[in-house]
């Protein structure tokens, strides 16, 4: 389990060298971005990079936060494997099926676009004026939350021969637990050290998540179907003249 961290620690590193690097050079990357204000006043010029180097690095840490999850779990793949096989045992096991490489790959890019598009969304919704900060601040963690979920829950659902349409179905019937556990979890990425230390549980948290879907699904088709029987044995009754 405290291998877990490792990952998590490497992309947590990776992450901050490029804030720090982007927070070095933004005032230039700003200026190259206006050079058509160069015939403007000082204090004009000033302003507007200004704003957009606060636009930029605001823009940045907003995709880093809906970035970080799936980059960590690129990275620790070999040891999140493990750990979920390890969970699986101690929630009952089951037979996993072959996992299509080709399938795992594109199912892993559309996560990585709607990451950046989820991440785009919150940062337009912080440009909102008088709003936009509490309302980003409130969009942010429920869009993280599904995105986690999402990204955590693919492991167990692709060892069941579970697409993505078919986990996004799944997902949704149980969507109070699907934000649950998201947001839960992106509130404790939030606190410095908070993903190192919980990512581990997370992948653990998620395989029971994913299974305990799966029951719920299962129960819900068992109860629908005794309901389509018993209103096909009252159908007949009710058109046999005899009864």
């Amino acid at each position: 389990m405290a291998l877990g961290m490792v990952p998590a620690l490497i992309a947590g590193s990776l992450i901050a060298g490029v804030l720090i690097t982007l927070g070095l050079n933004v005032e230039a990357l700003a200026q190259a971005i206006t050079q058509f204000a160069d015939g403007w006043a000082e204090r004009d010029r000033s302003v507007l990079r200004t704003l957009l180097a606060l636009v930029i690095v605001a823009g940045a840490i907003t995709a880093t936060v809906y970035t970080f999850t799936t980059l960590t779990l690129l990275i620790g793949d070999p040891f999140y494997e493990r750990i979920w096989r390890a969970a699986e045992e101690d929630l009952g096991g089951f037979a996993p099926s072959p996992l299509r490489f080709w399938r795992s790959v594109g199912d892993g890019v559309l996560l990585v676009l709607r990451a950046l598009g989820y991440a785009l969304t919150t940062w337009l919704v912080g440009l909102i004026p008088v709003i936009g900060s509490v309302a980003a601040a409130i969009v942010g963690p429920v869009l993280a939350g599904h995105l986690i979920a999402r990204e955590l829950t693919s492991r167990p659902f692709q060892a069941r021969g579970i697409d993505l349409t078919g986990r996004g179905r799944l997902l949704r019937g149980s969507r109070a637990r699907e934000l649950g556990f998201g947001i839960a979890t992106q509130l404790i990425f939030l606190i410095p050290g908070g993903a190192i230390a919980v990512m581990p549980a997370a992948v653990v948290g998620a395989t029971r998540l994913a299974r305990e879907v799966l029951e719920r699904a299962e129960q819900g088709r068992g109860e629908q179907g005794r309901g389509e029987q018993g209103a096909a044995e009252q159908s007949s009754t009710d058109s046999d003249p005899a009864a």
